[in-house]
């Protein structure tokens, strides 16, 4: 069987083939409780827990949290904007980064390569917002040089569990 090293975290975890299926368990359903977790990877309750805490230590299970569906709370409208920065304006990555993070209806930006700089996934109430989000907040970064909006129209897949099987 052979091991996986990860240095996240304070403390170098090895991760086995158990320790990945209790990553790929707790992805799908973090409610769990020990014993359920236990039965389901084929251990006891305490060695159960100690594999849970070793990979909360090291970095491996980051957290946890509740996976609210926006539409059941009005929240209908999905976009991806790609970004290009102008690179001329001093610090323009950084300045961007920080005025993005302040912005709640910005969940997820990542720096990208390709046809844009930066990659932002947005959601907001219905095309009104977002109209409004566009025009009154974003198009006033100065970082900013050029925007590219794409609207989902619905959702294929939208998958939490990390592939563990390579």
């Amino acid at each position: 069987m052979s091991k996986k090293f990860t240095t996240l975290g304070r403390i170098k975890v090895k991760i086995d083939k158990t320790d990945r299926k209790v990553m790929k368990i707790l992805q799908e359903n973090s409610k769990l409780t020990n014993l359920e977790l236990s039965k389901n990877i084929g251990l006891s309750p305490a060695p159960t827990l100690e594999r849970v805490k070793k990979l909360e230590r090291g970095g491996v299970l980051a957290s946890y949290h509740a996976v609210v569906d926006p539409q059941t709370i009005g929240l209908n409208v999905k976009t991806f904007v790609l970004v290009d920065l102008a690179w001329q304006k001093p610090n323009a990555l950084d300045n961007f980064i920080k005025k993005i993070n302040k912005i709640p209806e910005v969940l997820e930006c990542y720096i990208i390569t390709g046809e844009a700089d930066l990659l932002l996934k947005i959601i907001c109430k219905d095309m009104a917002a977002y109209e409004q989000l566009l025009f009154r907040t974003l198009s006033q970064i100065e970082e900013i040089e050029r925007m590219k909006t794409l609207i989902a129209l619905s959702k294929a897949k939208d998958s939490k569990v990390l592939p563990f099987n390579y």
